[in-house]
């Protein structure tokens, strides 16, 4: 008997990573109009910012459904394995709540927990289950472990422009002209398990700058669970730029590990964004 543990796509882990760390992630829908896509399927990362910055249809994200989690949910117990399952936070998306409902029939086989989290946060945390479960962990004290220390997971991020923002409704078309003119940056970070605009950082040095200041206020990395690091788009120039700013602040020698944001974070914050997620001490 063994410990399955499964995911979502918007936990911006690739299927190729899913399967070096021996994981499930199930897709998100995207749909760019009438076309349909499974997140990291068949749209990676690269194909989903063509589409984004190339068209004129803002997308649109589909939870994962309750007879999708069921499928997997029996597979894994079939097998004689316990499952836990991260989702993306519920306060965006439904996919918790269909878990929820797909777990009821397999009692104390089946344990779904709310990250409250998505993107590179979600990642570290799922992350950190994996350690715990080849440290060989039982299925009880793996969850209750990282229930504990999910509060401890955090992300901060910068985003380039407010163009995305403001295509999709989440920003009038007047703040997103003011922003491109004013080169604005938004700090953010995921709070209550929603995006939360932090500050407005004017260029790319003042966003480094910013971005260290509110992880400073969040407390002090815990380096002995995962980091991750974060770009969207097909340049990491910025994020070069942050990286070598957080490695001064903390000394921080251990390899970057950077990964392509997807489609969940991806359509608002629009090419050229980035972001840290760490656990706090």
């Amino acid at each position: 008997m063994g410990i399955k543990i499964i995911t979502d796509s918007a936990s911006d882990i690739s299927q190729a990573d899913a399967k070096q760390l021996g994981i499930s992630v199930l897709p998100l829908t995207i749909r760019f109009g009438t076309e349909e896509f499974l997140d990291g399927v068949n749209l990676t990362p690269a194909q989903f910012f063509r589409r984004l910055e190339g068209g004129t249809v803002f997308p649109q994200t589909s939870q994962i459904t309750p007879y999708i989690y069921k499928l997997v949910f029996s597979e894994a117990v079939a097998k004689g394995d316990d499952v836990v399952c991260f989702c993306l936070s519920s306060g965006v998306s439904g996919s918790y709540q269909s878990a929820c409902f797909a777990a009821g029939e397999f009692g104390n086989r089946v344990y779904v927990l709310d990250t409250r989290q998505f993107c590179v946060s979600e990642r570290i945390i799922v992350e950190r289950a994996v350690q715990l479960r080849d440290a060989g962990f039982t299925i009880a004290e793996l969850v209750g472990i990282i229930s504990a220390e999910m509060r401890r997971a955090h992300v901060f991020a910068a985003f380039d422009t407010l163009e995305y923002l403001k295509r999709g409704g989440r920003l009038s078309a007047a703040g997103a002209a003011v922003g491109g003119l004013l080169n604005i940056k938004p700090v953010l970070t995921i709070t209550d398990g929603v995006v939360d605009v932090l500050a407005k950082a004017r260029g790319a040095k003042k966003a480094c700058e910013m971005l260290l200041a509110e992880i400073a206020k969040a407390g002090e990395p815990d380096f002995s669970r995962p980091v991750c690091f974060g770009s969207t788009g097909d340049t990491d120039e910025l994020l070069q730029q942050f990286m070598a700013r957080f490695r001064e602040e903390y000394t921080y020698t251990a390899p970057a590990r950077k990964v392509p944001v997807g489609a969940t974070i991806g359509a608002y914050a629009g090419p050229g964004a980035i972001a840290v997620a760490f656990f706090t001490k």
